[in-house]
């Protein structure tokens, strides 16, 4: 009994230690080192030392010889602002330079009670003439008749947090253009300072995208060149816009910005029976920053819309299952809008943390991109946006990217009371910069199911392994496990070259016997960049090839396949086929303009009651059945279609803050199946477009 007796009163000490209420002075800056005991003497040390040193005897004052004491009763506020509450002095202009000196006393850390911020109150007396705080300081430490310390803990007052938080608003200065917020990344906003990025004896990573502010920032000046864009305008409407973010509020450690979304145009596809084609979005942008190491970004659109009957046709052959008639390509599932159009939302957002300059961590919902060419065949934005974690690692002349996405089947064949089938993806790339011209880049890729609820397989997070072994262990047939590899040579400062390599499966002996095997494949793009092309600043010529062999991005279970809501995680058109791109673009000051050609050959399955073979151009159909042969396989077999494409674009940039532009464009397609079939119509379209466009994403129609 004693003992438990003993323990008891022990526990009640230090139960009433801890209720011991304890009371903590204010701290200056100066004072963050001092001991807790000490801080009530640094306090009004620091105090004292300010008005010394701030304080101007006005000059009347100085000239009658006057002699006397200024009282200052203040607080200090829960977020540690000064406040007078009172002064007394002899006269008016003692009072006001009173006053304009308190005004002038930075934010410190406010006073603490019991563990959280409260208001102090306090009284300070100095005398006039000044005399130096050094000869009295004891004196103020002893004389407690000449300053009082009151915690306040009175909530019958109205606090003044609200109109601190105001009056702690700076000027905001463009403080995206240097922090590590991405930029959003589409073909022609990017093209801006690429030439910059792929100078010879640049040790940078352009094949990962999207980049970062501060990425970019070293080689591009963004204030210097949006200065040279601002117009002079005066007004509240006329800065917003023509120069400025609609929102653009900077504090003490955060920064963000808002500003509207706006996809409006009108066309016409001359072949279409339709009366016009049209797209009407509205949307909202966040960006910010918390701190250095916290930025995020969100992006919501509304959008209505009708386009060129061949892009009409190939949505809605991307359907999914449930009853929504439409998949609009790179946006996501769409409704039926009036008679015969979509109605198709989007959201996109990223919050990225980076704990030191080697590392940042991203979780996001949108898309990613692995290259330095138009388009990528190992990881494209091509597709509706997913769900993705990634880590980007950079030191020394490496760059190591982590790549986690969730994805998902939308097929009936996949779809179970209601819900779609959930697939994952990992992916790692290395990146290496061999000397000041070349560059070489690894690639490795796996997608599996949630077999057997194997969920999102531990195996596949290690951020450092070898995706194929892993598989094999796991099971070689419950996932789809490529490689790849990238290049980019500089030849000089205006010409690159680049390339990809992509490896879905190789047989060796196979390719010893030459015999074309379905087995062996792979896809491969090479290219060329000509900056400056000419000696015409700001011109750019760009030349790419791609080749994709016939049953690349597909796997024995339609459902581990390269895609993601009916399209392709890799190049758009999937497999089966070869393109050749060419593009010129070219801007000066606010005006720019961009021709595309694109000549491709694609291998269409027939789908005919006399021909119901795959031949390797749709990624959801298992590769192990219905092959029309296993040797002699050729790129563009089955239905072979002729593409032919050029889109011309002209525009000019309202506003660079939100990179609003106007625009007019041209885009014709000619589409030749060798045999025309149901599903598979030859077609020729010419259509017109003018709008106006936030660019924020990177949008296709060369389907």
């Amino acid at each position: 009994m004693n003992k438990y007796l003993k323990l008891f009163v022990f526990l009640l000490s230090i139960s009433m230690y801890a209720q011991v209420e304890k009371e903590i002075f204010p701290v200056f800056s100066e004072c963050e080192n001092e001991q807790t005991e000490n801080l009530e003497n640094c306090f009004y040390n620091t105090l004292q030392n300010f008005v010394y040193s701030s304080f101007v005897v006005p000059a009347e004052i100085k000239e009658k010889a006057y002699k006397g004491n200024i009282i200052v009763v203040f607080e200090v506020d829960t977020i540690g602002f000064f406040k007078t509450l009172y002064i007394d002095a002899v006269s008016n202009d003692l009072k006001q330079e009173t006053q304009r000196v308190f005004n002038t006393l930075p934010r410190i850390k406010p006073a603490n009670f019991s563990g959280r911020p409260t208001y102090s109150k306090f009284t300070l007396k100095f005398a006039i003439p000044l005399s130096d705080p050094s000869e009295y300081k004891n004196q103020v430490i002893e004389d407690n008749q000449d300053k009082t310390t009151a915690v306040l803990i009175d909530n019958s007052k109205e606090l003044n947090e609200f109109e601190a938080v105001e009056k702690s608003y700076k000027p905001f200065k463009n403080s995206n253009f240097n922090s590590d917020l991405n930029i959003s990344f589409t073909h022609s906003n990017y093209y801006n300072f690429e030439a910059l990025l792929n100078q010879v004896g640049s040790n940078n990573h352009t094949a990962t995208k999207p980049y970062s502010y501060n990425d970019v920032a070293k080689y591009y000046d963004f204030e210097a060149v949006k200065k040279s864009m601002l117009k002079d305008k005066g007004s509240w409407w006329g800065r917003k816009i023509w120069n400025e973010n609609l929102v653009a509020i900077q504090g003490e450690g955060y920064w963000f910005t808002l500003n509207p979304i706006f996809d409006l145009r009108i066309g016409k596809d001359t072949e279409s029976e339709l009366s016009s084609t049209f797209v009407n979005t509205r949307g909202i942008q966040v960006q910010g920053s918390l701190g250095k190491n916290i930025t995020f970004a969100s992006s919501i659109y509304e959008s209505q819309g009708r386009f060129a009957d061949y892009y009409n046709e190939y949505a809605l052959s991307l359907r999914p299952s449930g009853g929504n008639p439409a998949i609009v390509p790179g946006i996501g599932i769409a409704k039926q809008f009036k008679e015969n159009a979509f109605d198709f939302p989007l959201a996109e957002a990223n919050l990225k943390y980076k704990p030191s300059e080697f590392i940042d961590l991203q979780l996001g919902y949108g898309r990613n991109f692995i290259g330095d060419g138009y388009r990528s065949l190992l990881q494209s934005d091509a597709t509706s946006p997913y769900p993705y974690f990634k880590i980007n690692t950079t030191f020394w002349k490496i760059k190591y990217t982590n790549t986690y996405m969730w994805l998902k089947d939308v097929r009936p064949d996949v779809t179970l009371e209601g819900t779609y089938a959930t697939k994952y993806m990992a992916s790692h790339y290395l990146s290496y910069n061999v000397s000041k011209r070349l560059n070489i880049g690894l690639f490795e890729n796996v997608v599996w199911s949630n077999t057997n609820e194997r969920g999102f397989d531990v195996n596949f997070v290690n951020p450092i392994i070898f995706y194929r072994a892993v598989e094999f262990s796991s099971s070689s047939k419950s996932g789809n496990a490529v490689l790849g590899a990238t290049a980019k040579y500089k030849w000089n400062n205006q010409i690159n070259f680049y390339g990809q390599f992509l490896l879905d499966e190789f047989a060796i002996g196979d390719v010893k016997e030459g015999n074309k095997s379905w087995r062996n494949k792979f896809g491969y793009q090479i290219g060329a960049k000509y900056y400056d092309a000419f000696k015409v600043k700001n011109l750019m010529l760009q030349l790419e090839y791609n080749h994709v062999r016939p049953y690349v991005y597909s796997h024995s279970n339609p459902l581990t396949n390269y895609g993601h809501n009916n399209q392709s995680i890799g190049h758009a058109w999937s497999g089966n086929f070869r393109e050749l791109i060419g593009i010129a673009r070219y801007f000066k000051g606010r005006y720019f303009g961009e021709a595309k050609f694109t000549y491709g050959q694609r291998g269409f399955d027939f789908n005919s009651a006399s021909d119901t073979f795959n031949y390797g151009g749709n990624i959801y159909l298992t590769y192990e059945d219905n092959r029309p042969f296993d040797t002699g396989v050729k790129v563009a077999q089955g239905n072979k279609t002729t593409i032919v494409i050029a889109d011309l674009q002209l525009g000019y940039v309202i506003n660079p803050s939100s990179n609003l532009k106007v625009f007019g464009s041209l885009f014709y397609r000619d589409f030749s199946p060798k045999v025309q079939t149901q599903s598979l119509q030859k077609s020729n379209t010419t259509w017109f477009s003018i709008g106006l466009r936030s660019d924020l994403f990177n949008w296709y129609f060369d389907y």
